[in-house]
Formats: C-alpha cells, structure tokens, sequence
C-alpha cells in the first residue's frame, strides 16, 4: 500500500472503502447541510489514509462533484475545529486529513517515508497533560501528538539502498 508521502508521487494514492448510506451521511457540522459538505464527507469516509485538500479535491472531480478547492479546505477547517478529522502536518509539508476514528484524544505514529499513521493510546501522556493543566490553571485543555519515525518498511528499504549504495 502506497501512502501520502510514497516516493515521487504527489496524488494519494488512498485505499477506499465504498460509500454507503451509513457513511455517507452528514456529520455534525456547524452551519446547513450543503451538497458539498456531504460530498467531502462522503469522500472522506471512504477513504482510510491521510489525504491532502488537493487530492481530496481531485478524488471529488474524480466522483463528478462540482466542490472548489477553496470549499473543500473551509469545510476541512470546519471539521477540524469540530473535532472531527485528524491533522498532520509532516516535515513542513501540506496538512493532511482523515476522520477521527474516535472522540477521545489520541495520538500517531507517523512514518515519514510512506505517510503511514497509526493511531495509539498513552494514558501516562493523558495523566502528565491533565497535571501541566491543574499547575498551570487550565482547563478545557486538547493537545495532539504525533511521532514521526520510520515504519518497518521503510526502514528495511532505506537500510538495503544504502547496502547497495
């Protein structure tokens, strides 16, 4: 499976899961329901890596929706501030999004030659934000971790390009 970040390639190159009524849905958005927020709802439900907002918006003309690229980075932004996608900006380069997986705070595992996330849970870094937060007088605190590495992968591929180097 080729992520986000492969090598050379700019398109996502995203796995796809079918859109179905169930998925398809509009998500609880500030504001009406509008044709282009269920389409980039949709599009982001089927798919199951990062994407960025131009290839989000490629995939859309790919489906023959009519959505502006500047609609589709105002209802991503929408949806961030709601909670509901994932963001990560890696090494400097374009954000890149994906619905959260779920409400609670989660972190990632980035691998930064495939884009490959894995999402994990770290009760002690839950534990340590809430007492920084009592410490410091804060409350309503949100935080996002993301590590970057390399996966398996791409760790094996770099350490046999450079055997063959």
């Amino acid at each position: 499976m080729l992520g986000w970040r492969d090598a050379g390639a700019h398109l996502t190159r995203a796995r796809t899961r079918p859109v179905t009524a169930e998925n398809a849905t509009t998500p609880p958005v500030r504001g009406r329901s509008t044709r282009q927020k269920r389409a980039v709802w949709a599009a982001l439900n089927s798919l199951e890596d990062f994407v960025s907002a131009q290839d989000l918006h490629r995939i859309l003309e790919d489906r023959g929706e009519k959505v502006s690229l500047a609609t589709v980075y105002r209802i991503l932004q929408a949806h961030q501030e709601e909670g509901l996608v994932d963001v990560l900006r890696p090494d400097d380069t374009e954000a890149v999004y994906r619905l959260c997986a779920r409400d609670e705070h989660h972190h990632h595992l980035v691998c930064r030659g495939c884009g490959l996330a894995v999402e994990f849970e770290a009760p002690d870094i839950e534990e340590w934000t809430e007492t920084l937060a009592r410490q410091h007088r804060f409350t309503d605190v949100r935080h996002t971790l993301e590590i970057f590495g390399l996966c398996e992968a791409c760790a094996a591929r770099q350490a046999e390009q450079g055997e063959n180097a």
